[in-house]
């Protein structure tokens, strides 16, 4: 019987919002719709807790051909995306009340919450791709909901990525299922196959490049900065902190991690990414492109420390970096949402915003007793004592001074008129900044001995020096951020769409060119020169 629930909670985990989809239809329907978004991922957190609690699920779907297993990687993620989920929905629910929403929105965001948690149990490979599709192409409809011109173009740079991302996967599976001999899709069955595929270095590199598009890795980070400035609040909330982890799990499912392979690549894109998110995030004037700039930066660790088990052959690395991305996710999506709060927020209201803020700005940092803290102490055995470790430390340094930046645009949020969330946006903070900090906490007895580990004298001390670097450092250079150049959002997005351009300019060229070559004399002269060559080489063969 326990067994069967465990199945139902997993099967309601995609059905629930597809469920609510099916509302959406009904004319009658729609309007309590957006009051029902906060309840659609609870049957999804509910299967999360199952697995933390007991063994995995497993449910195969025949009529489906959809295969669901759910591991302790899987539920980590799961429940934290499940929960930021709820809580954003919660937020769309009092601003949708308010008039302010859309039935395309509410549509969109449905199919991206489906996506977004079905790719964290989804066991073979087409289920994988299309939850994969699903979390990424249905959020074009959340990007663009404000309908400005910042929106549109961010969109279509989103779309564009997206896109691309995709197509490598899809080589990438491909070249999977095609090593495979049996002809079985399972990624377990695949991946056990892979040793013997002659087409595995690129197997792995196609896969691992489409997630990494996901993950916002450098280079291919450009359509992350635009996309969550131009977003409304909540959307950006779950796309941050749950949408992007998508990249994560396909690492987690899709590593081959009997040998090292390719892991030096991936250890340097990880640490490319962890620096580059935080040096061109301290040139931005926008709080929102600064979130964007660390979720590059932290998605850059987890590369960084996936790539250092992948080194070492260290399977159990999985558990370290989703417990990482578990804490991210809840951490980034309470920031965006403290930057919709703050704008109905003045006097002391907007300073208790502000330190209820600090606490998981700087928990990115490793603030001693957050979950940032303990993510970071997770991560430490994986990453080492060595050049990768001692970089990875001064990367920490480098968040909280980014985190530090944040805060500093973020109390100029204040007292703002637009966007201000209603009485369910505020409860929906509120109740992101309590997961934020006590659900690492209950978690961390999954991955490490005990919180009594993380309460060690040792411990709270190299915990405490790299954030109070961090944080001596802004104080020391505060008045000089504001003189530094203003990269723009997306940084060499602009080079890229310019030459984009160059080729929209030879397309039309070759259009014209096609057009003038249609009509009689220049088609009549260009097949009597084709005739007089002709007749030539054959007059010389002979």
């Amino acid at each position: 019987m326990s067994g069967m629930l465990a199945g139902g909670l997993l099967v309601g985990a995609m059905a629930a919002p597809l469920a609510l989809l099916a509302l959406c239809l009904m004319r009658p329907a729609r309007p309590i719709v957006p009051a029902l978004l906060a309840l659609a991922p609870l049957p999804a957190l509910a299967a999360a807790v199952l697995v933390l609690s007991g063994p995995e699920l497993a449910v195969d779907l025949p009529s489906l051909r959809l295969s669901l297993r759910l591991d302790t990687p899987g539920a980590l993620l799961l429940g934290a995306a499940a929960l930021l989920w709820s809580f954003a929905g919660l937020w769309v629910a009092g601003w949708q009340r308010q008039g302010d929403g859309r039935l395309r929105f509410v549509v969109c965001w449905l199919l991206t919450m489906t996506g977004s948690l079905g790719i964290f149990a989804v066991a073979d490979l087409p289920g994988f791709y299309f939850f994969f599709a699903l979390v990424s192409l249905p959020a074009y409809g959340l990007i663009v909901h404000d309908d400005t011109a910042a929106a549109r173009r961010a969109g279509a740079v989103y779309i564009a990525f997206a896109v691309s991302g995709e197509a490598l996967l899809l080589l990438g599976f491909a070249l999977l299922a095609a090593g495979m001999p049996t002809g079985s899709l399972h990624i377990v069955d695949v991946m056990a196959a892979l040793p013997t595929s002659p087409w595995r270095t690129a197997a792995i590199a196609f896969t691992a490049g489409g997630l990494l598009f996901k993950m916002g890795a450098v280079p291919m980070h450009v359509w992350m900065p635009p996309t969550y400035t131009a977003a409304p609040i909540p959307a950006a909330a779950a796309l941050s902190g749950a949408a992007v982890k998508a990249g994560v799990i396909g690492l987690l499912r899709f590593l081959p991690f009997d040998d090292a392979g390719l892991a030096p690549a991936l250890v340097l894109v990880g640490l490319a990414s962890a620096f580059y998110g935080v040096a061109v995030g301290l040139t931005q004037a926008s709080p929102r492109t600064v979130l964007a700039y660390s979720s590059i930066s932290q998605m850059g660790v987890v590369a960084a420390l996936l790539g250092m088990g992948w080194a070492a052959t260290d399977a159990t690395v999985r558990l370290d970096a989703a417990f990482y991305g578990a804490n991210h996710a809840l951490a980034k999506g309470g920031l965006f949402l403290a930057i919709g709060v703050m704008a109905g927020r003045t006097g002391d209201r907007g300073r208790a915003t502000i330190a209820a803020a600090t606490v998981l700005a700087l928990g990115l940092g490793g603030l001693p007793l957050t979950g940032g803290a303990l993510a970071k102490q997770v991560a430490k055995s994986a990453l080492g004592d060595g050049l990768v470790g001692g970089l990875m430390l001064a990367s920490t340094v480098g968040t909280t001074l980014l985190m530090m930046h944040f805060l500093a645009l973020l109390a100029r949020e204040a007292g703002r008129p637009e966007s201000v969330p209603g009485a369910a946006g505020r409860w929906a903070w509120r109740a992101t900044v309590v997961a934020a900090v006590g659900l690492p906490w209950l978690l961390f007895g999954i991955v490490a001995d005990g919180p009594g580990t993380a309460l060690a004298p040792a411990a709270l001390l190299a915990a405490a020096w790299p954030v109070a670097a961090g944080v001596g450092l802004w104080f020391a250079f505060r008045h000089w951020f504001d003189r530094l150049p203003r990269i723009p959002a997306g940084d060499w997005l602009t080079t890229l769409e310019a030459a984009f351009g160059s080729l929209h300019r030879l397309g039309d060229a070759a259009v014209w060119f096609d057009l003038r070559s249609r009509t009689w004399v220049v088609a009549g002269v260009s097949l009597l020169a084709i005739v007089v060559v002709l007749a030539a080489a054959t007059a010389l063969r002979g």
